[in-house]
């Protein structure tokens, strides 16, 4: 088995980094190269309706915390798996998206926090100051 260097972690067939990044096993990057985080967040409460749990079918309606183009920080009562898939649409506008769950922490009193990578966003989200379409343009 390939030997790994400090800031990478092996899972399976691949090597996940540090920001999200995956690279195949034999092509060792070292953290310092490690994908950075490319947008800002924005904290935002939206109305979004999640489905798609492995588990407990239908949609649960929440909120989230944070979005930017390319994702968000969503509050939920279930609990998610990394990498899971599912379908995130806004309860206003047209945002829709296929998305992958980045991370799902335990939020206490509060159930769980994801975070949540857009994988085919399509849509706009719809705010008050700020508009944010899923090709990562911000316009106000």
């Amino acid at each position: 088995m390939p030997e790994k260097r400090a800031g990478e972690r092996q899972v399976g067939q691949r090597v996940f980094l540090h920001g999200g990044s995956t690279v195949r096993l034999g092509m060792k990057i070292p953290k310092s190269s490690a994908a950075v985080r490319r947008e800002t967040r924005v904290p935002m409460e939206v109305g979004v309706r999640i489905f798609g749990h492995h588990s407990l079918p239908g949609a649960e309606t929440t909120f989230t915390e944070n979005v930017s183009p390319r994702g968000a920080r969503v509050f939920t009562n279930r609990h998610w798996k990394t990498n899971d898939r599912l379908t995130i649409t806004t309860l206003t506008g047209s945002f829709r998206a296929l998305a992958r769950v980045a991370y799902c922490h335990t939020v206490p009193d509060n159930g769980f926090a994801v975070g949540l990578e857009f994988l085919d966003p399509v849509g706009n989200w719809v705010m008050t100051d700020v508009a944010m379409s899923p090709a990562g343009a911000l316009a106000g």
